[in-house]
């Protein structure tokens, strides 16, 4: 087996602007911020935002899972130290991952509030790290994945032009704009300039959920588990807004990445749209003679962390447009057994060895245009010789105040 993950998280270093902003703009970098208590926050233009304990769960005992800020002590090392995260990448059995933000938020929601040069400069330095260190570092590890100044047609344009020259395939965008004061995706005298310079260089544009949460409007009394449950749906909205708005059908070369949205939901979404075409043709809407889903399909990439049930109606989805992903290190992510788990959701759902494939590695390969093999031989690719190099990472449950004490231990060495 082959594992590529595509979607997963890093916990900026808190160091990671200190290379990459011009002299002219450090003293408005991004800096971290700890409190007497021991809670640490990034600050940027007087605004801060923590790293909510739900970001890096992973090896916590579940009771101590939340949303109250966590300090880079108290997390596992591989959420924010590279040279970590490769070894519970080994030990997980995975080749490659591509990461999302955290502090900037997952389409630069955090740094994009200002929408001013300051944020341009910010985003740039963001993306500079990101390539150039957290990417670069470990070749064949990591599918690079950069931000773009979304309020700005322009900015946004040139920013995909230069991350794709410095070998970036993919850019993070908001699910749904139009929630955060931007114009809709349906407007293209904003959104036209973008979607054309993704298809001049073939980049993937990833809508992560999250961005979109405030167009459910959920009962105000309502517990955090409706916001988990029903994240995914929000990618049924941005679909639409792509579908049926003049994206995917004014934009042939224009490719979406559905990133954490799961894939249970698009069978349904696809059949209503069939129906609705079909059946209401005195809308006169213009698919070029085919079907919405058959639209979809030429411009989507869809993973999953874990969804028995669809992936039995893998072929009806469109097995070449499903992925997988890991999700490290958040609630929902599995390590270090994701082999094992992975597997066993293919095996009851009958899915055949090339079915396997397409799904854990070659459907993402094809479509980012990435050669899995160039920095890393087939045969050192797999799980199990990724996992022949990681006998010694340690896999322990340990508490948020015990990782503190071991962080303590090693700053001490």
């Amino acid at each position: 087996m082959v594992l590529i993950s595509i979607d997963d998280h890093v916990i900026e270093p808190p160091d990671m602007f200190d290379r990459h902003v011009p002299a002219r703009w450090a003293d408005q970098a991004p800096r971290l911020v700890t409190e007497d208590d021991g809670s640490q926050y990034w600050e940027f233009q007087g605004s801060r935002t923590g790293n909510a304990g739900l970001n890096a769960v992973v090896s916590w005992p579940p009771e101590e899972w939340g949303l109250d800020p966590a300090s880079y002590a108290e997390m596992r090392p591989g959420a924010y130290d590279i040279h970590e995260r490769v070894r519970d990448m080994n030990r997980n059995g995975i080749l490659s991952s591509m990461c999302f933000p955290t502090f900037p938020g997952f389409s630069a929601g955090h740094l994009s509030r200002w929408r001013d040069e300051v944020s341009r400069v910010m985003i740039q330095a963001y993306n500079d790290w990101h390539i150039d260190e957290w990417a670069s570092t470990y070749p064949g590890r990591f599918i690079p994945l950069a931000l773009v100044p979304v309020w700005d047609p322009e900015w946004a344009s040139d920013e995909i032009r230069r991350v794709a020259a410095k070998g970036c395939p993919a850019v993070t965008l908001p699910e749904l704009p139009h929630v955060d004061g931007l114009p809709s995706y349906h407007d293209l005298d904003h959104w036209g300039p973008v979607f054309q310079a993704l298809c001049d260089t073939s980049t993937v544009m990833c809508l992560h959920i999250g961005q979109g949460f405030q167009a459910i409007k959920m009962a105000p009394d309502a517990p955090i588990d409706n916001m988990i449950i029903l994240a995914t749906q929000v990618s049924t909205l941005a679909a639409q807004d792509l579908l049926w708005g003049p994206a995917m059908r004014a934009y042939p070369d224009l490719r979406i990445a559905w990133s954490e949205a799961g894939i249970g939901w698009i069978p349904f979404y696809l059949d209503r749209c069939d129906r609705h075409y079909t059946n209401q043709r005195w809308l006169r809407r213009d698919f070029g003679g085919r079907l919405p889903s058959e639209v979809f399909r030429d411009h989507s990439l869809a993973c999953y962390v874990t969804d028995p049930v669809a992936l039995k109606v893998r072929r009806e989805i469109g097995i070449d447009i499903i992925a997988w992903e890991c999700d490290y290190p958040h609630s929902d992510s599995i390590w270090p057994d994701a082999p094992e788990h992975v597997m066993k959701e293919m095996v009851g759902a009958g899915a055949t060895d090339e079915e396997i494939d397409r799904i854990t590695w070659r459907n993402t390969c094809r479509f980012f245009g990435l050669d899995p093999f160039a920095a890393i031989p087939r045969e050192q690719a797999t799980v199990g010789a990724l996992r022949a190099e990681a006998t010694d990472v340690d896999t322990s449950i340990r508490s948020r105040s015990e990782w503190a004490r071991l962080y303590g231990e090693r700053r001490a060495g």
